[in-house]
């Protein structure tokens, strides 16, 4: 959204105001100079010299031997490619911005008394306390960890819950960080230092920014519970397995132990339903409101159920009376059996059908989470095949990325046949427009070559970078090619074109690719929170851009002299033909 403004801006700048501008300089008949611009121009053609020097015989051995030119530069952009899909340069969908702030989140079994998560709570921050203690910024003396906050029985919103709790901590900036630390590893120390929480279902730590789903999510869908809880069981047992997995739970939270009813076969023909027997069980041991009775501001509910000594015990089930839809009363134990089970905390339901989530982190730094999600993929395909009734769905991180490539897809489409038509339209042709985006595919080997030089993964945002830099590399290769164009039509061969278009355009498009480049260098190398999310667009741009110029250089005149090749040869077969 800035930059198309920007160039906007510019396009108005180039064909109105600079044309103003420079009516007012005299280029004859100026008689002294200063010093500063005698050094300017020693300095622009010793460059040009250099230039031309350097460029000149790379361009005639290209000329000559242009099949061969074209073959080393597809060899080496396949080659490339093939580094890339062999995962020697490690591609993630959502790259880990270290966040200023770090949290652990504590999660023990539903309905653990307050004391107990209290006192565990108090454990973690002591733990961030020593860390604190132990990390001192040697400029100012004080602590890269600014502040700490615990709390017990919430995680931050909702009722309270004595089960959660929470400690977190603030983290100096890392351009005002002198020690060599970072949020990862911080949160490292922190995990160890606390170490394993007895009878603690779950105990997670974050500190970074931006996360939307979880690297690993196996929604395992069905209608038998039971069959769900024993695959996902075996998931989570497959998942440790892995390097770098961690962090590995389910989203089957069992709660207290609780009362199930089922009705006995026979009881269906006397009209009972199994609503009709839980109110009654309710009625009868929590009790049936009958009446409210006004006392000052406050109602006062008037309740109608068995006297306690008929109902402090779970024996007295079998006891009770049951009426049926003819108003008879049999006892309990003859229509309906019941059993004591733990029960859920949850019920997470996916169309109307039982849904059990496997999720785990992953350390994106050792582990490549698209190889193993897809490994996982297949394994899950194998573990629920003979489960006629479960299914199984990628979700977090693997469906994002999913969504992302398939509109990412739609969007490079969309950009490639407008630049094609913008270009055509101008040409006048439906070849040279494809001569011109030859140089797309090189300008995203060098965005990859760019990411292995800065140590780099490739990311969403490095993708989103290659897609605007797909309408960038072709400015030098429309230049070039409209210059070839304009000393054709004032009658010089196309192989003398070539070379004077590429001679007069050298410094132009040398010096436009390395002011691009120049200007995306503070963002490459900037260290703020803020500017880890742009820097794989810049890094992306900004090699792309300068690979892509030299592939400009040389590329272009020899694609345009193998099209003129053939469209000689073409000439040739119709002469032949024509003789015959």
């Amino acid at each position: 959204m800035i930059v198309i403004p920007v160039l906007l801006v510019s396009l108005v700048e180039s064909k109105l105001v600079l044309p103003a501008h420079l009516k007012h300089i005299r280029l004859h008949g100026e008689t002294r100079r200063g010093g500063c611009t005698q050094l300017q121009e020693r300095l622009a053609n010793l460059l040009d010299r250099t230039f031309r020097r350097l460029y000149r015989p790379i361009l005639e051995r290209a000329l000559t031997q242009r099949y061969l030119t074209v073959a080393v530069f597809l060899a080496a952009l396949m080659i490339i490619g093939s580094v890339v899909y062999a995962g020697h340069i490690r591609s993630i969908f959502f790259p880990r911005v270290q966040s200023e702030v770090a949290r652990a989140t504590l999660v023990m079994p539903i309905g653990t008394h307050f004391s107990v998560t209290r006192k565990y709570v108090a454990q973690m921050a002591e733990a961030a306390e020593s860390l604190r203690a132990q990390y001192i910024n040697p400029a100012t003396g004080q602590s890269i960890i600014k502040d700490i906050l615990a709390t017990a029985g919430s995680v931050g919103s909702g009722h309270p819950q004595s089960h959660l709790g929470r400690v977190m901590f603030e983290i100096v900036s890392p351009e005002e960080r002198e020690l060599p630390v970072t949020s990862s590893q911080l949160v490292r120390a922190w995990r160890k230092r606390i170490g394993s929480i007895p009878g603690a279902k779950e105990l997670t730590f974050r500190a970074e920014i931006g996360r939307r789903g979880d690297p690993i999510d196996i929604q395992l869908i069905g209608d038998d519970l039971d069959a769900l809880q024993q695959l996902a069981q075996r998931v989570k047992a497959h998942l440790r397995g892995y390097q770098g997995v961690f962090d590995i739970s389910d989203s089957f939270d069992a709660g207290k132990q609780e009362v199930q009813l089922r009705l006995k076969p026979g009881a269906e023909f006397l009209g009972l339903r199994v609503a009709d027997l839980a109110q009654q069980v309710r009625q009868g041991f929590f009790g049936a409101e009958v009446q409210r009775i006004q006392r000052g501001r406050e109602d006062v509910r008037v309740m109608v159920r068995y006297p306690q000594a008929e109902r402090s015990s779970f024996g007295y089930l079998d006891s009770m009376l049951v009426r049926t839809a003819s108003g008879h009363e049999l006892p309990f134990f003859e229509v309906a059996d019941v059993t004591l089970r733990q029960g859920l905390a949850d019920i997470r339901r996916v169309n109307r059908r039982w849904t059990v989530s496997v999720i785990a982190d992953v350390n994106k730094d050792k582990a490549n989470a698209a190889a193993i999600n897809a490994d996982l993929r297949d394994y899950v395909a194998e573990l629920v095949a003979p489960y006629p009734g479960v299914r199984f769905k990628m979700a977090g991180e693997a469906q994002d990325q999913a969504d992302s490539v398939t509109s990412l897809r739609i969007g490079l489409l969309i950009v490639l046949f407008a630049i094609y038509a913008l270009l055509a339209i101008p040409f006048k042709s439906y070849v040279q427009p494809l001569v011109v985006m030859s140089v797309i595919p090189f300008g995203w080997a060098g965005a990859v070559l760019g990411h292995a030089i800065m140590g780099m993964s490739l990311s969403i945002f490095s993708l989103l970078g290659m897609l605007a830099l797909t309408g960038v590399v072709v400015n030098d290769s429309l230049v070039l090619i409209d210059f070839v164009n304009r000393y054709v039509a004032s009658g010089r061969d196309i192989d003398e074109a070539v070379r004077k278009a590429g001679e007069d355009r050298l410094r132009a498009i040398l010096l436009t690719s390395l002011t691009t480049f120049a200007g995306l260098m503070p963002l490459m190398l900037a260290k703020s929170t803020q500017a880890q999310f742009l820097i794989p667009m810049g890094v992306s741009l900004g090699f792309g851009v300068l690979f892509a110029t030299f592939v400009t250089l040389l590329l272009i005149p020899v694609a345009l002299l193998i099209l003129e090749d053939g469209v000689r040869a073409s000439q040739a077969v119709r002469r032949l033909l024509a003789v015959d």
